[in-house]
């Protein structure tokens, strides 16, 4: 009778072990792309990094452009259920505006190199992959937001798409260009938690400011 129950358990370590190699291999694949982009990107150097054979990166990937794919889909995923359990269609649009930037926010400063991927993604392969991603969920969620509140005459005449640019620009630009700013002489850490919270409280509130009906 104990053959069946070793028999399961075996089956199920292997499985586990797989997502445990494909989990390094992305959080590796992850720093490797917001450094260099998909471009310059090197699946030799994700290998070494992760003591993994560049054979079993292709084996789970099949090749650079699916392990880039699945890196995108990854980074977007932790925001992607957070805004599907805030059910934001049911509050008013600057309650969910608020919210929707502090979920994003509180995001990207656990993932702070997903604005780089994102940024080497429209200078290099010009949005090719990102109009497949989950990013462009998100980018309507806020659109959608936005049109409901100038609608509701909740916030000030304004054009919801180019607003959502702006609003995403002054979100993330703090992380994209990080390694510029910190090189103004004032001793700040700028992805330390306190300058991390203090630069969402501070977008938040410029934002909301912007939109808001006067």
């Amino acid at each position: 009778m104990a053959r069946p129950k070793n028999k399961k358990v075996e089956n199920v370590k292997p499985v586990r072990d797989a997502e445990a190699t494909q989990a390094v291999i992305l959080m590796s694949a992850e720093e490797e792309f917001a450094q260099h982009g998909f471009t310059a990107a090197r699946t030799e150097t994700i290998a070494a990094k992760t003591g993994v054979a560049k054979s079993m990166i292709y084996y789970y990937f099949k090749d650079k452009e699916g392990l880039y794919r699945e890196v995108l889909k990854r980074s977007h995923a932790d925001l992607i259920q957070t805004l599907q359990k805030l059910e934001l269609e049911h509050l008013s649009p600057d309650t969910a505006l608020e919210i929707f930037l502090r979920a994003l926010l509180d995001c990207v400063s656990r993932n702070p190199k997903l604005p780089t991927i994102m940024f080497h993604e429209a200078v290099q392969n010009q949005g090719k992959y990102y109009q497949h991603s989950d990013s462009v969920s998100i980018d309507t969620t806020l659109i959608k937001i936005l049109e409901q509140g100038v609608t509701a005459g909740v916030f000030r005449q304004l054009d919801p798409f180019q607003s959502a640019i702006n609003v995403m620009g002054t979100c993330l630009f703090y992380f994209i260009g990080a390694g510029n700013i910190q090189q103004f002489p004032q001793d700040k850490r700028l992805l330390s938690k306190a300058m991390l919270e203090q630069h969402t409280h501070e977008a938040i509130s410029l934002i909301l400011a912007g939109v808001r009906q006067v």
